[in-house]
């Protein structure tokens, strides 16, 4: 498969991902938040991250990778049955 195959399959399916936070092992450090390159999560009132634009994820994983206390999961949600893939 040539790279512009590649490229032209890939764009009638898009993944949708949800940012699971473990709050127990959360200390608040806020590397998740400056990690971000989507801008998904922000600190709540008391500091904790909140995934306040859930939609724009890309799944890039930057936030679990980084997370010092592995309280964050990034997680690929599967299309359910009957559900037309976006744009059809």
């Amino acid at each position: 498969m040539a790279k512009g195959d590649r490229a032209k399959k890939g764009r009638g399916k898009r993944s949708r991902y949800r940012v699971d936070i473990f709050r127990a092992w959360c200390k608040r450090c806020g590397i998740c938040v400056a990690f971000c390159p989507y801008h998904v999560l922000e600190k709540d009132e008391m500091g904790y991250p909140l995934a306040v634009n859930p939609d724009a994820c890309e799944g890039c994983l930057w936030c679990e990778l980084r997370c010092p206390d592995f309280a964050i999961t990034v997680i690929e949600e599967e299309q359910g049955a009957g559900e037309a893939p976006s744009g059809q």
